[in-house]
């Protein structure tokens, strides 16, 4: 059994930053991938940043240059820093475990608005 936790979320400013928080406990080995995916209203689950065993990071187009993911000091918890937000990325933030061979675990997700 895996549990992911995420937490950090919460009202910002345009412009402002969050600083979102991922972790994995329980019967964990062999993770491959965590990244973090959002959810807005009436859209689909969209990938947002991913970061691999080798410490390879991926981003979507939108969030470049903008948004960093990072890994702590243990493998099973990751960060996401998110700076310059912009109302589109009000949505519900997810963070997703991957494990080789072993299948996806699924955060419960935070929320992040974006408004003023």
């Amino acid at each position: 059994q895996v549990q992911v936790v995420e937490s950090g979320g919460g009202l910002v400013q345009p412009g402002g930053s969050l600083r979102l928080s991922c972790a994995a406990s329980g019967s964990i080995s062999n993770i491959y991938s965590m990244g973090w995916y959002r959810q807005a209203p009436g859209k689909e689950r969209e990938l947002v940043a991913r970061i691999m065993s080798g410490s390879s990071t991926m981003y979507a187009d939108s969030v470049k240059g903008r948004f960093t993911i990072s890994r702590g000091n243990a493998k099973n918890t990751v960060f996401l820093q998110m700076n310059s937000l912009k109302p589109e990325d009000t949505a519900v933030y997810y963070c997703k475990c991957s494990r080789l061979g072993a299948g996806d675990y699924w955060g419960q997700g935070t929320q992040v608005t974006v408004s003023s």
